[in-house]
């Protein structure tokens, strides 16, 4: 396997968890990095994540990550700022984390593979981001369940 195959692949788990997502949410590519042999994907989801759907929204991912075979490394059960961290069998590491103004976002790095170009995901983001834009905003973009801000 080579960075571009690492990368592919990051986007097919990424592409997974966001679809079983329900009701679905908006998101935009955050940057690719790249070391001297790992790769690293970003989604940012642009839709908000009340306080109150917090705790559903990680329940949804740890169990879908946990059915495709992923072990949980690390959950922070932090209030406002909780994450969960897993690794998949061949080595990729996903991260799920919730910020600032309930923006999530995920993260898949690859295992040390072998060095080569990687080209932009070709998956389509859902949402708009400006193509100048130099940082992702804030989520903006309201959910009447996700939004929520009574159970």
């Amino acid at each position: 396997m080579d960075m571009q195959d690492a990368a592919e692949r990051a986007d097919e788990m990424l592409d997974s968890v966001l679809a079983v997502i329900e009701p679905s949410v908006q998101w935009v590519h955050g940057p690719t990095t790249s070391g001297t042999c790992t790769v690293t994907r970003r989604r940012t989801v642009m839709t908000v994540v009340s306080p109150e759907r917090r705790g559903s929204f990680l329940g949804v991912v740890d169990r879908f990550w946990r059915r495709s075979g992923y072990n949980m490394t690390s959950i922070n059960n932090d209030v406002v700022f909780p994450a969960i961290y897993a690794r998949t069998e061949d080595g990729f590491q996903v991260g799920l984390t919730i910020a600032d103004k309930g923006q999530v976002h995920f993260t898949v790095e690859s295992p040390c593979v072998r060095h080569s170009e990687v080209a932009d995901s070709t998956s389509r983001a859902t949402a708009f981001l400006a193509p100048d834009a130099e940082l992702i905003p804030r989520p903006n973009i309201h959910s009447d369940f996700w939004s929520a801000t009574r159970s």
